[in-house]
């Protein structure tokens, strides 16, 4: 981005975006996600239209298409952004919505049910009565119960949301 008064969607200032995008992208990559992804998804959680094609996101954090294509390829497969084709066109945009942090958690259950089955075959090998077996169980007992939490507690988003912001 160049200067301060250059202007983004809206008419908000560039460089005030720029720095969220930075600081919140931080933040992302302090929890555990990559860099790069951290930084599409920014972008895109800040545009109003909650949709960037390749060459805006490039341009916007001045990357390349190659570090779009894998950002937006991590995001995808963890259904934090979509792609969509702009009509008429062979371009794709890019969306974000705003139901992204449930399909993002509610992906995760598939991978707690995978690790849950890994762990009763581990107990199961080990036995129960073993100091390894013991704590597999411990742990198959853990993610039960947050599979468990995970699913009371969506519904009770899904309920509060539509309070807070009507139907999606």
């Amino acid at each position: 981005m160049t200067g301060s008064t250059e202007s983004v969607e809206g008419g908000r200032d560039a460089e005030a975006v720029s720095k969220f995008v930075e600081s919140f992208a931080a933040q992302l990559v302090e929890a555990g996600m990559q860099r790069m992804p951290a930084r599409v998804f920014a972008a895109l959680l800040s545009s109003d239209s909650g949709a960037m094609t390749s060459a805006e996101l490039g341009e916007q954090l001045q990357i390349s298409p190659a570090a779009v294509s894998g950002a937006v390829r991590y995001l995808a497969q963890t259904h934090m952004v979509s792609r969509e084709r702009e009509p008429g066109s062979r371009r794709e945009r890019y969306r974000v919505h705003g139901d992204q942090w449930y399909e993002a958690l509610t992906n995760r259950e598939a991978i707690i049910k995978r690790w849950e089955a890994a762990l009763r075959e581990g107990v199961n090998s080990l036995g129960v009565d073993t100091p390894a077996g013991r704590r597999m169980a411990e742990t198959l007992a853990f993610f039960e119960f947050i599979e468990g939490e995970i699913l009371a507690m969506m519904e009770r988003w899904r309920v509060h949301r539509e309070k807070t912001f009507g139907q999606g």
